[in-house]
């Protein structure tokens, strides 16, 4: 078999992920949080950048209030207003001031000259005056908190430095995460002292912290309030049987009748199980809408978006033309047009960025009309591809779109990602139910029970005679989803509380 060799040309078609492709990619499923921290990087990335303030300036200059008549006023208008005529009658003597040496040594002892120290009593300087930040004082830390008990405590330095090992090791709720082996020999210090030294922190305030799981710290509480008795250090061995309700077992094992156990079960719920979380954190960044929905006096909805959240940058030709005329070096006129370039897409990609946004907003409104009208019951099942084939995008944009990114509704605000749910068909082949209408709806049921207790198979019968067909499992994984026990268990905790009503 003969092999030849021939030259042939072909012409076809791929898709390059260029960088400047793949940063529009990038930018499209940031949150505004992480788009802003890009856009202050790009900004001392590149010299080209800088923001557009002129629409701030514009707002301020708006807020200046009005100039009051004489506040330019100048000199020779002033000298011109006033009347001087009579000023050599307002001149004083020396005999006006003093009438003899002794008032002048009584008036200079009665107003000494100005010594460093009274300068703290002084007004303050413009604009410092009933300052929010001079008062505002940060919330102290768990471990700040339980440093400062430590520096009481009567600990020579060995102790002392256990203590402080075994502060860094308590979470934020003030359960103490570490291993008492592990440390002692990580410190060179016996295991009894690192455990005497964890019971003496666990006297600290507040109670209950330093515990190792839920049970201690339940039990240091309450052997504080002096109420650790011997049924009581048996039901917290079992606390497995207290979430499951599990009156029965509880009696068993604390060889106490149904009334002693749920007086117990009422003190335990008195308690605080993360005692270290009354302490100051991380502060919680609240969420910021990209977009906005106002009803307009037509009766539509009024989609906008939200510009605080958009970055406002301008390419800063002027510089870039004074700079590049005086580079000399190849090598700088590369870097130059490089950023240049970057400057001018990323630009363009934010525009980009922030019309998609709106547009895929603005069908997802569309598509919701009812939500947003009557409420979770009329939300439609929805998905990626209803929205891409509306608005012409394919759906891996939608979904970069949708994440992260929240919507301020009449109704609240809500993930762009909520309101697509899946769909539950009916019981008469009619429209398909939301699947998030249908939780809401199982929740509602259950906590409208009255006096019987509702099964996942009587909850069935009722959505099935709504018109809604959905299978059993499919019931109780939605009440597993939003965290609701299952009927002996809601049965076993209304009898506790009941129990604990009917106690004296």
């Amino acid at each position: 078999m003969a092999f030849t060799q021939r030259l042939e040309i072909r012409q076809g078609q791929s898709l390059v992920m260029t960088p400047q492709l793949q940063q529009a990619i990038k930018l499209l499923q940031l949150s505004n949080l992480e788009l802003t921290e890009y856009v202050e990087q790009e900004l001392e990335r590149n010299p080209l950048l800088e923001r557009d303030e002129r629409e701030q300036a514009a707002a301020e200059e708006r807020e200046l209030p009005a100039e009051k008549p004489g506040d330019n006023e100048t000199l020779d208008t002033a000298l011109a207003r006033d009347d001087f005529s009579k000023a050599e009658d307002m001149d004083a003597g020396h005999d006006d001031m003093y009438v003899d040496a002794a008032r002048a040594d009584a008036a200079e002892t009665q107003q000494p000259l100005s010594d460093w120290t009274t300068l703290k009593a002084g007004p303050r300087p413009d604009g410092e005056e009933g300052s929010l930040e001079a008062t505002l004082v940060e919330a102290p830390t768990l471990k700040a908190h339980l440093t400062d008990q430590l520096s009481l405590a009567a600990f020579d330095g060995e102790r002392r430095l256990i203590g402080a090992a075994l502060i860094d090791s308590i979470d934020e709720a003030g359960y103490f995460r570490g291993d008492v082996a592990e440390l002692a020999e990580k410190l060179g210090a016996a295991p009894a002292a690192v455990e005497a030294t964890l019971r003496v922190i666990q006297g600290f305030d507040p109670t209950g912290v330093g515990a190792r799981d839920l049970a201690e710290c339940l039990g240091l509480q309450l052997r504080e309030k002096d109420r650790c008795d011997p049924a009581m250090e048996k039901l917290l061995q079992r606390l497995d049987l207290v979430a499951r309700r599990d009156i029965a077992g509880l009696c068993a094992h604390c060889g106490v009748d149904a009334e002693d156990v749920a007086e117990m079960i009422a003190e335990i719920r008195a308690l605080t199980p993360k005692p270290g979380l009354m302490f100051g954190s991380e502060p919680v960044q609240p969420v910021v809408p990209d977009v906005f929905v106002r009803e307009g006096q037509d009766g539509a909805w009024h989609v906008e978006l939200n510009s605080d959240t958009l970055p406002r940058l301008l390419v800063n030709s002027r510089y870039y033309a004074k700079v590049n005329g005086a580079a000399r070096d190849k090598t700088s006129k590369d870097y130059l047009a490089d950023c240049l370039n970057n400057a001018n897409w990323l630009v363009k990609s934010l525009d980009q960025r922030a019309r998609t946004i709106l547009k895929v907003a603005s069908e997802i409104v569309r598509q919701q009309d009812g939500f947003l009208t009557y409420g979770v019951r009329h939300l439609r099942p929805l998905n990626l591809r209803t929205i891409a084939d509306a608005i012409s995008m394919h759906e891996s944009t939608v979904s970069r779109v949708t994440s992260n990114k929240y919507i301020a509704t009449p109704r609240g605000i809500f993930e762009l990602k909520y309101f697509f749910t899946a769909a539950i068909q009916s019981v008469n082949g009619a429209e398909s139910h939301s699947a998030e209408a249908v939780r809401d709806r199982i929740r509602e049921m259950i906590e409208n029970e009255a006096g019987d207790v509702l099964s996942d198979d009587r909850i069935v019968a009722l959505l099935t005679a709504d018109g809604v067909n959905i299978a059993r499992r499919t019931v109780a994984k939605y009440r597993e989803a939003m965290r609701i026990p299952s009927s002996v268990e809601r049965r076993r905790q209304k009898s506790v509380d009941f129990g604990a009503a009917a106690a004296p």
